[in-house]
């Protein structure tokens, strides 16, 4: 996802693309479409916003990943003639209203509340000079891990450098206008009081809510009261900058920005973005407004609070390309980020890679690893899914990935770390994610008699397979052993002899008795790379009252 590759542009792609209705398609039709009556601008510019007042969360990433996505739609459709740039830009000069919950030590930043967020001290220790200089750091370093081609912009560098003087004057010019917008999304007591411009204290440093007594759009200042001295300030140099609101505007206008993504939190403000990046002689860019994620209570997760997954966190037991999955899946429904989505989101890249190569180009630009590796997703073997894995873990108990190989190795022969370094990299994640979410809540139960019956005569069938017999066959001679007892009957399915079918609640069993889990994969799979011997052992154990508390 680098966003700056070499496009392979077939005519049969560019086809298919001008049809294609994927989401990332469908918004950069709308940039193509902003257009059509005129030339390009020199670059074309994609912005994404991120406020460093906290730890930065998966869905800071999000908004990259997904807006790289739409940029490479657009380069597609344009057959890449047109200069894009990615902005990845830090409100760091924001006030910080109040200490996050997961820093170190709350009560010493204490006394910086209210300060630009790149004059509060660096809570974490280390190199960096404040907090949001390190919060910067961590969302950079995570993008260039990916290979994000962007460019980081900070809020307090562009005003204090005087890239924004402009249109802050203008704003002064405008400031009749800007109010007439503002003050009528806001409660009775905030008008009296608002003010669009922001001055910094020359006496305290923070960033002051005042109202303004004047201001002097051809001098460039602005008067206000600090602390009860009156006070005149430039509004060039960073010595003042703007409500987050008309800042969204300002900034759109200054920088000429065509494309920036959001979450729903912001959707009803959209309106006032636009119509103070107008009245600044700006044109506002197209929007696109994703879902918000939720923490694992259904609550929205906040950089403060902590909740939720962090970027970290998910590359601890997952690879990236898992998390660009994710962020490409369904953006405008609301979906729960914590660490039971990760399996799921690994084995389903793994299958949508699979199927890219047997696609034609309609279904490979439908297809997210398309728009995940700008085009050119990598062809990957997996013969053993993720889930798979897991249940190995499990019912191995195993700590090493030697352990893990000694099965897969037997159950695929030729199939190495060596041959296979992607399967490698997932018994590690496997082991990891097994001991830090699985085993805390693994709960083996006792089996009654109709299911002690049950696993008794399932050995027995497994013992009569023959050797080398693979998952369909044992997957088959368990079903038989079901179909035989009353209560893993399910009369709306019918057997392939015409009885009826298999309930679901006798592979629930197996796991809930043997593994300790209310699922697992399909289970012929996983006794075929457990093995048939080692499954009959374990069915023993259980029997023999070994596993169960």
């Amino acid at each position: 996802m680098t966003g700056s590759n070499t496009i392979d542009l077939n005519p049969e792609m560019l086809a298919a693309a001008a049809e294609s209705k994927a989401w990332p398609f469908e918004e950069a039709k709308k940039i193509i479409a902003r257009y059509k009556d005129a030339d390009f601008p020199e670059t074309v510019l994609f912005e994404t916003g991120y406020g460093p007042s906290g730890l930065p969360h998966i869905g800071t990433f999000g908004e990259v990943a997904r807006t790289t996505m739409v940029r490479h739609a657009f380069r597609v459709l344009t057959e890449d003639k047109v200069k894009t740039k990615l902005l990845c830009f830090s409100d760091d000069m924001d006030g910080m209203r109040k200490i996050p919950d997961n820093v170190p030590d709350r009560d010493a930043l204490g006394p910086y509340l209210h300060m630009p967020l790149t004059s509060v001290p660096n809570p974490f220790g280390g190199d960096y000079a404040s907090f949001a200089d390190h919060n910067n750091a961590m969302l950079c370093r995570f993008l260039d891990t990916f290979g994000f081609d962007y460019e980081f912009a900070s809020a307090t560098q562009y005003y204090k450098s005087g890239r924004f003087d402009e249109v802050l004057l203008r704003a002064a010019e405008r400031y009749d206008e800007i109010m007439a917008v503002m003050l009528p999304t806001l409660g009775e007591e905030r008008q009296a009081t608002y003010s669009p411009f922001l001055p910094i204290s020359p006496k305290s440093g923070r960033v002051l809510y005042v109202p303004m007594k004047h201001v002097d759009a051809k001098a460039g200042t602005v008067t206000f009261d600090d602390e009860g001295t009156e006070t005149t300030l430039s509004i060039r140099g960073g010595k003042v900058k703007l409500q987050w609101k008309p800042d969204f505007g300002m900034r759109w206008a200054a920088l000429g920005v065509d494309f920036e993504m959001f979450g729903k939190d912001h959707q009803t403000n959209a309106v006032i973005y636009d119509r103070i990046c107008n009245i600044l002689g700006g044109r506002a860019p197209e929007h696109f407004v994703y879902e918000l994620f939720l923490d694992e209570n259904g609550q929205k997760i906040s950089k403060s609070k902590g909740n939720g997954l962090t970027i970290d966190e998910w590359l601890t037991y997952a690879l990236t390309e898992s998390l660009g999955l994710y962020m490409y899946q369904r953006p405008r429904q609301a979906k729960k980020l914590y660490f039971d989505v990760i399996p799921k989101a690994v084995d389903e890249y793994y299958s949508f890679l699979g199927a890219y190569s047997r696609q034609d180009w309609k279904e490979r630009l439908g297809n997210p690893v398309w728009h995940m590796h700008d085009g050119n997703p990598p062809a990957i073997d997996l013969p053993v899914p993720f889930a798979l894995l897991l249940n190995l873990v499990s019912a191995s108990n195993a700590h090493d990935k030697a352990v893990l190989w000694g099965f897969i190795s037997r159950h695929a022969p030729g199939v190495t770390p060596a041959t296979h370094p992607e399967l490698d990299r997932l018994t590690g994640y496997a082991i990891r994610y097994f001991d830090d979410f699985v085993k805390p809540t693994k709960v083996f139960r006792a089996a009654d008699e109709v299911e002690r019956d049950a696993l008794a005569k399932l050995s027995d069938a497994l013992g009569a397979l023959p050797q080398g017999a693979d998952g369909e066959a044992i997957q088959n001679a368990a079903l038989n052993v079901a179909r035989r007892i009353e209560r893993y009957q399910d009369h709306s399915k019918q057997s392939p002899e015409g009885g009826p079918g298999v309930s679901v609640a006798f592979f629930q069993m197996i796991y809930q008795v043997l593994i300790g889990q209310e699922r697992g994969p399909r289970f012929g799979s996983f006794a075929a790379l457990y093995g048939i011997a080692e499954t009959r052992a374990l069915i023993e154990r259980a029997l023999a009252g070994q596993l169960a508390a």
